[in-house]
C-alpha cells in the first residue's frame, strides 16, 4: 500500500500556483486595478497642484455667481444683470435638448421618405433620392452647417426689406419672425383636451393591437387618433370661444417688432443637422427593407394588397427589427454632433456653458466635468427609451 500511494504521487505532480489559469487571472487583474488607481490618483494630484499654482479655487461656488453676459436664445427667462451661471447652464441644455429633439423628428421623417424613394420603381424619384444620400453624407457636417448659415441664411434680405411670409410673419437675415401665440384665460381647456386626445389615442392604439391579434380585424386607429389628437381639441376650442391670440411682428427700420424670433443660428444648425442625418437613417431604412424576404411582398400582393398597403403593414414593421439599433446610433450621433453649433454662435450647452461661462470663471474641470456628464445622460437616456421600443417591436414567439 506504501508503495501504491508513493506511485501515485510520483504520476501526479504538484502544479505551481501562479500556472493555474483563475489564480493568474485575478493577479492579472488587481494589478491592472492597482494601475487604474495610481493613475487615477496621480492625474487628481496632478490637476490639484496645477489649480493651486494658477490661484484657481476648485468646487462648485461659481454656480451662484452672477454670469453677467447675453444669450441671444433662451428658452428660460433669462437676464444678462441677474441671471447666475446655473440659469446659464439651463438654458444651454435646454438649447441643445430643443434642437436634438426637433431634428431627431425631422431626420427620422426625411430619413424614411428618402430610404423608400431609393427603392421607387420611378427612375427620376429613386435617382433624385440617390444623389441626395451619396452628396449629403459624403460632405462633412461642418461644412453643411457653413452652408447653410454663410451660403443661404445670411444671402436673405435686409430687416427693412424682409420678405413677407403671410400668416408666417417675415423672414430676414436676422432669423423668422414669426406670429407669437398668447394663450386667454380659457386655453387650458384646449390643452387638456389635447392630452386627453394623447391618452385615448394610446389606450385605443393598444386595444386595437390586441383585437387583431385575436380576431384579424383591423381598426381605423390613425384617422381615431387623428380626431382625438387632433379634432377633439379643436372642437373644445371654437366651444371656450377661440381662446387664443396671436402677436404679429411689423416691419421697421432696424428689425420687425412683436412676435417671436426664431435666430438664424437655430434654423441653420436644424436644417444642417436634419439633412445630414438623414442621409444616413435612409440608407438604415433602405437596408431595413431589403432584409425582409420578397415573399412577404409576393404574399401581400397575392391577398390582394396594394403596393402602399403592403409597405406599411407588412415590410415596414418587419424591417423596424433591423432599422432600430442602427436608427439609435444615428440618434445619439445628431445629439452630439449638435455641440458644433459653437462654430456659428448658437448658444447650445458647449458654446455659453463650456465656452463663455468657462472663459470667464476659470473652472474647466468642474465646467468640462459637468459638460461631458450631460451629454452622457442625453445619450443614455436616449439609448434607453430606443431599447425599450426595440424590445416592443421584437417578434413574439407563440
Amino acid at each position: 500500500m506504501a508503495l501504491q500511494d508513493v506511485s501515485q504521487d510520483v504520476g501526479q505532480p504538484k502544479v505551481a500556483i501562479f500556472n493555474d489559469p483563475k489564480v493568474r487571472g485575478w493577479v492579472y487583474q488587481v494589478v491592472l486595478l492597482v494601475a487604474i488607481v495610481y493613475l487615477v490618483y496621480a492625474g487628481v494630484q496632478n490637476m490639484f497642484a496645477n489649480l493651486a499654482a494658477q490661484n484657481i479655487a476648485s468646487g462648485f461656488g461659481f454656480i451662484g455667481r452672477n454670469a453677467g453676459f447675453a444669450i441671444s436664445q433662451s428658452l428660460l427667462e433669462y437676464s444678462q444683470a441677474e441671471s447666475s451661471y446655473g440659469k446659464v447652464y439651463m438654458v444651454g441644455l435646454l438649447n441643445t435638448v430643443s434642437i436634438a429633439f426637433i431634428g431627431v423628428i425631422l431626420a427620422t421623417v426625411m430619413g424614411f421618405i428618402i430610404g423608400i424613394s431609393r427603392l421607387s420603381h420611378n427612375f427620376v424619384v429613386r435617382s433624385v433620392a440617390t444623389i441626395y444620400v451619396e452628396t449629403f453624407r459624403n460632405i462633412p457636417l461642418l461644412l453643411h452647417i457653413f452652408i447653410w448659415y454663410f451660403g443661404v441664411l445670411r444671402l436673405l434680405p435686409q430687416p427693412k426689406d424682409s420678405a413677407n411670409l403671410g400668416l408666417l410673419g417675415l423672414l430676414n437675415n436676422r432669423g423668422w419672425f414669426a406670429p407669437k401665440p398668447i394663450p386667454q384665460e380659457l386655453f387650458f381647456l384646449t390643452a387638456a383636451a389635447f392630452v386627453v386626445g394623447i391618452v385615448l389615442t394610446f389606450v385605443i392604439s393598444r386595444w386595437a393591437r390586441q383585437r387583431q391579434g385575436k380576431t384579424g380585424q383591423q381598426f381605423p386607429t390613425f384617422f381615431a387618433g387623428l380626431g382625438l389628437i387632433i379634432g377633439l381639441p379643436f372642437v373644445i376650442f371654437l366651444i371656450s370661444g377661440l381662446p387664443l391670440v396671436f402677436d404679429y411682428p411689423v416691419a421697421g427700420a432696424f428689425r420687425p417688432k412683436g412676435g417671436m424670433t426664431v435666430i438664424p443660428e437655430f434654423m441653420a444648425m436644424l436644417l444642417a443637422l436634419s439633412s445630414y442625418t438623414a442621409a444616413f437613417i435612409a440608407e438604415i431604412v433602405r437596408a431595413g427593407i431589403l432584409a425582409v424576404d420578397k415573399g412577404q411582398t409576393e404574399a401581400s400582393h397575392a391577398l390582394g394588397l396594394r403596393s402602399g398597403p403592403t409597405l406599411r403593414l407588412v415590410i415596414i414593421p418587419q424591417a423596424m427589427r433591423v432599422i432600430i439599433p442602427p436608427l439609435t446610433s444615428q440618434y445619439l450621433n445628431l445629439t452630439k454632433n449638435s455641440s458644433l453649433a459653437v462654430a456659428i454662435a448658437y448658444p447650445d450647452l458647449v458654446s455659453v456653458f463650456a465656452g463663455t461661462a468657462l472663459n470667464q470663471t476659470g473652472q474647466a474641470v468642474e465646467i468640462l466635468g459637468m459638460t461631458m456628464l450631460t451629454y452622457l445622460g442625453l445619450s443614455l437616456l436616449t439609448s434607453a427609451f430606443m431599447n425599450w421600443y426595440n424590445a416592443r417591436m421584437a417578434l413574439v414567439e407563440r
